[in-house]
């Protein structure tokens, strides 16, 4: 490829030129063209980041200017375009830009694609098809989400402040860090080439200057076109610049402010007088925004040749940029320089608006912009904004008001733009009557879906379906009665109907499942049987995410209180968290094991919580700063169709297929209540159970004061206060004990066949059950003290309620309950001599889960406190951990020569203890199973079992670092050293349990003699 052919190239390309004065960096220029080289034919990814004005687009232009590099890797050509900071909107030209500009030869005139993902399809073909083997450049890339438009598997160089902007797409990539300064020899290199003298010739002040650029290559340019005018300025201008002593960088910006502004207004202040008004005619131009020269010529009211030659002098002093677009030229100025200017003429920004649009109204008069002219995309997108800006009431209404405008510019560019514009502009075209702009918006917002369709519809007849009192009719109704020929429809009964829509969008190609606002009510999340994610404007419908989200269809979205997330859930078992602004993903959840149906943020900003939902039963509860699963929430016999937080965030409402709600605790997990909703449906001569009742959702007032629930053709309402009380109680083995308003109630077995409720501080009885026909063997009492469980040696459970005396039965095991302890939401777990563990809904009296844990007597379980896990000690000599989750063993601890008696798991979740029948504790890791070490026992006479007996019991202390157990006498040991800390002998022996206050100060138990011991820590 010869170099007259690689300029012609480049041109075309729309490469920028080499500045006036240009240094050379070749190593980065090198390194550059091996990322190049690395793509191979690969699609891929090439990022050149650094901070603003550091160079990085000139360095990747001078490494295109490479006739071998093109040549081998890039024969399809190089497609430059620039990007900067952009709305979808913006965006959306850019492409359409780029789209015109591949097809300038092509033999069939095509319309500018009307949205993103039009315009991203026809890029693709066009790269696929036409420019294969290309290279697409987008420079000042600022947002990841932009990238995503050109996400079409081929080859992509950008330039960007941001390293990480390419974490939103695949493929290949490589990266070059561009330094953010010079190096102060390449800066004085810089003042050399303007000034035209070697380095060893410069001034001394040249080395100042350059520290006071801080090796910025803009800066240093600024002030380089400076000298090249005033060569003797060195010091007038480094004085300049030292007398404003430049602040520190600021944090919200990669450059310094200061000093750009500083060198910026020294720059202006040496243009002649005509220059200096020209340029300051540029203050109201868009920012990051690339106007033709046409646009200037008819601000001016010049030749083409005149304002080149204007322009150009700006560009030679750094004062502005071109950028040739295909065989135009683009000009523009950086976000700062403009910053500067709108600053500095602060007080005529007004009257520069209004003569931006007198002149337009001077140029087109009566007609509107045709697509086939340079400057016709920047006045459809901007006109607007300069008649605002000028604060021109009347023009702005008759632009915005005019069908012939909304046809013209929505057949370009869609609807979302110009509902917008209504919405940005309503302060000036409401100042006498809000109606009209009221009409032309809703109009705009309920037939956007069908203006984004080609054929492009008819305007007027969409117009004449609108009320009749609208201004969008009256003026459709004239159109139609002006145009001879025309084929119109009046629609005779519309005043009968109403829209109560205020928005319709087609976001979503198959059916939508869900769709919800951000709390500010200024965007709307959807999701549904296409597997995507959309976000969009709640005002105009303009969209703002799409995400492909799930491998199955998304059944439920959720913004958090704050508005910066967004939770999907689906049928793909997954539950997901993305970054509402930029679509990308935080967190994924897989710990459900069926479809998630519903999902729900918590209310109150601060802390990120979500509940979901799932046809596994389980309610779960998700903070967002963990990985994992904070609480489940088991209760429910089928699928939960659907869960919400109460206002406060207290409580956890859930709605099933097996025809109850019920609350729970959100802090605990802990099952409040629930509500038999069948019962409500069933005749006098059904059962509840023959009653299939599916509750489809619920919803808490405001307030929190009540629920509502929807179940088939009734709306049914509970008072919360009535129902949120707790039934959570703790079980232990023959006796139970609660800590209720700083007295020790106790649960005991009294001969066998009786219970008593003692209250532990005075020692009184004060209550007793009858006597029951079978032995019991275990017992346990709810911290409200209503209602008290027991088991009994036939295997029979019995869960009994004193205050309205009513007991449900639990039947399954076939030998002796050997104990059983009561489980978040309404489980009870329980174990027999049978060999088996069993969980219990003890609200329905149903067995949800049976585990055939060992082969011989399961003696003791516990329950982890993330409720995940528990443990199993046997007659068999070994403990076991399972999960809940897959019914499975985790990890089988062997090594006990005696029966395993007993075991619980410390507060943190680390560790395990089991004791043993001869008097054997270890402490075990929880995470691989693994032996830590043994609880040492204190020196006894040979033959003489250690603990005086068996380990009957093991609770820790709630930082994990203490241990009490009970068996012949109690002790106490230190966890981490395994030493003895205290024994505390009881006149009698064989203690079965030990129950123990939660600040691990309080200890109850009974030894052998039926002698009650309540302890307390000093």
């Amino acid at each position: 490829m010869r170099w007259d052919k690689v300029k012609r190239v480049l041109c075309e390309g729309g490469v920028p030129q080499r500045p006036v004065v240009f240094v050379t960096r070749p190593e980065l220029v090198d390194a550059i063209k091996r990322s190049l080289c690395c793509l191979g034919s690969d699609p891929g990814w090439v990022t050149v980041y650094g901070m603003a004005g550091c160079g990085k687009t000139v360095l990747t232009a001078e490494a295109l200017r490479d006739h071998q590099l093109l040549e081998v890797y890039f024969p399809g050509g190089v497609h430059w375009i620039s990007v900067g900071k952009q709305d979808k909107a913006g965006l959306l030209i850019k492409l359409q830009n780029l789209c015109s500009r591949l097809e300038h030869d092509s033999t069939l005139s095509q319309r500018p694609p009307l949205n993103i993902e039009e315009a991203k399809d026809r890029l693709r073909l066009l790269m696929l098809h036409k420019y294969s083997r290309s290279l697409l450049v987008l420079d000042d890339i600022w947002d990841s989400w932009v990238l995503k438009a050109f996400d079409n598997q081929c080859q992509v160089l950008i330039t960007s402040r941001d390293r990480s902007v390419t974490d939103a797409v695949a493929g290949n990539k490589f990266e070059v860090h561009v330094e953010n300064r010079l190096a102060h020899e390449k800066g004085l290199e810089i003042l050399s080439l303007f000034v035209n003298m070697k380095i060893s010739e410069l001034p001394e002040q040249a080395n100042s200057l350059v520290r006071e650029c801080k090796g910025s290559p803009l800066v240093i340019s600024l002030i380089g076109a400076l000298l090249r005018d005033f060569p003797s300025r060195w010091e007038y201008y480094l004085r300049q610049l030292q007398n404003k002593q430049f602040k520190r960088i600021r944090k919200s910006s990669s450059y310094d402010y200061e000093a750009l502004d500083e060198a910026m207004s020294i720059s202006v202040e040496q243009l002649n007088d005509n220059y200096k008004d020209y340029y300051k005619d540029l203050s109201i131009l868009p920012k990051d925004v690339k106007v033709p020269t046409k646009v200037l010529c008819i601000l001016w009211d010049m030749e083409t040749e005149e304002v080149e030659d204007i322009l150009q002098e700006f560009v030679n002093k750094s004062l502005l940029f071109c950028d040739r677009n295909g065989k135009s030229f683009h000009y523009y100025l950086h976000d700062l320089q403009l910053d500067f200017l709108t600053e500095k003429n602060r007080n005529q920004l007004q009257e520069l608006h209004k003569n931006i649009v007198n002149q337009y109204k001077k140029y087109y008069k009566l007609n509107t912009p045709v697509p086939s002219q340079e400057d016709c995309m920047y006045w459809y997108n901007f006109l607007a904004y300069h008649m605002a800006g000028a604060n021109m009431q009347k023009e702005l209404r008759d632009l915005m008001f005019s069908l012939d405008w909304i046809k013209a510019k929505t057949e370009l560019v869609g609807p979302a733009h110009l509902i917008h514009e209504y919405v940005e502009y309503s302060s000036i075209l409401d100042q006498k009557d809000s109606t009209v702009r009221e009409n032309f918006q809703e109009f705009l917002s309920l037939n956007g879906h069908l203006l984004g369709r080609q054929p492009f519809p008819d305007i007027i007849q969409l117009g004449l379906c609108q009320p009749e009192m609208s201004e969008v009719y009256q003026q459709a109704k004239l159109h139609a009665q002006r145009e001879t020929g025309g084929f119109y429809l009046e629609w005779i009964n519309k005043s009968s109907l109403k829209n109560l829509y205020r928005l319709v969008v087609r976001p979503h190609r198959d059916a939508v499942y869900h769709a919800c606002f951000s709390k500010d009510r200024q965007r709307i999340a959807s999701c549904g049987a296409d597997k995507t994610l959309q976000v969009f404007k709640a005002e105009s419908g303009e969209r703002l995410l799409e995400i492909n989200a799930h491998d199955d269809e998304i059944l439920c979205c959720a913004f958090s209180a704050d508005g910066e997330f967004v939770a999907t859930c689906s049928s793909d078992k997954k539950v997901k968290i993305w970054n509402s602004r930029t679509g990308q993903c935080r967190r994924v959840y897989e710990e459900h094991s069926e479809q998630v149906t519903c999902c729900q943020f918590n209310n109150r900003s601060g802390q990120y919580l979500l509940v979901t939902c799932s046809h596994d039963t389980y309610i779960k509860l998700w903070d967002l700063d963990e990985n994992y699963c904070r609480n489940t929430m088991m209760g429910h016999d089928n699928s939960v169709n659907h869960c919400r937080f109460s206002p406060n965030d207290e409580y956890v409402a859930s709605c099933s297929t097996d025809g109850t709600v019920k609350l729970w605790a959100a802090c605990s997990g802990n099952e409040l209540k629930s509500i038999e909703v069948k019962n409500f449906f069933k005749n006098a001569d059904e059962q509840p159970d023959d009653v299939e009742v599916l509750v489809k959702c619920c919803s808490w007032s405001r307030n929190g004061d009540t629920i509502l629930v929807v179940a088939k053709n009734k709306l049914l309402i509970w008072e919360t206060k009535k129902v949120c009380k707790s039934s959570d109680a703790v079980l232990k083995s023959e006796l139970d004990v609660v800590f209720h308003n700083d007295e020790v109630m106790i649960l005991a077995i009294y001969n066998q066949k009786h219970l008593q409720l003692i209250n532990g501080n005075t020692d009184n009885v004060i209550m007793q059950t009858a006597a029951q026909e079978s032995p019991i063997s275990c017992c346990c009492l709810s911290e409200d003290l209503k209602f008290a469980a027991f088991g009994q040696e036939s295997g029979t459970i019995k869960v009994w309620n004193w205050q309205f005396s009513k007991c449900v039965f639990l039947r399954g095991h076939i030998e002796a309950i050997k104990d059983f302890r009561l489980l978040e939401n309404s489980k009870l777990l329980s174990w027999s001599f049978d060999g088996t563990v069993k969980v219990w809904n003890i609200t329905t009296g149903n067995l949800e889960k049976d585990f055939a844990c060992h082969g011989g007597a399961v003696l003791s379980c516990a329950v982890s406190p993330d409720g995940s896990k528990f443990s199993s000690a046997s007659a068999d000599k070994t403990a076991k951990i399972w999960s809940f989750e897959s019914s499975s063993v985790l990890h089988e601890l062997k090594g006990h020569e005696a029966c395993v008696r007993c075991c619980a798991f410390s507060p943190n979740n680390k560790l395990l203890a089991t004791g043993d029948d001869k008097g054997e504790i270890r402490i075990w890791d929880i995470l691989t199973g693994a032996l830590l070490h043994f609880c040492s026992p204190v020196t006894v006479d040979e033959g003489e079992p250690t603990h005086g007996g068996w380990v009957t019991d093991l609770s820790f202390s709630p930082d994990s670092k203490m241990l009490v157990s009970s068996g012949g006498y109690l002790k106490w040991w230190n966890v981490t050293t395994g030493e003895s800390l205290q024994t505390f002998y009881t006149n009698g022996t064989n203690l079965k349990s030990i129950h123990v206050s939660p600040n691990f100060k309080v200890y109850v138990t009974v030894d052998n003699l039926g002698i009650l011991y309540v302890l307390q820590k000093f």
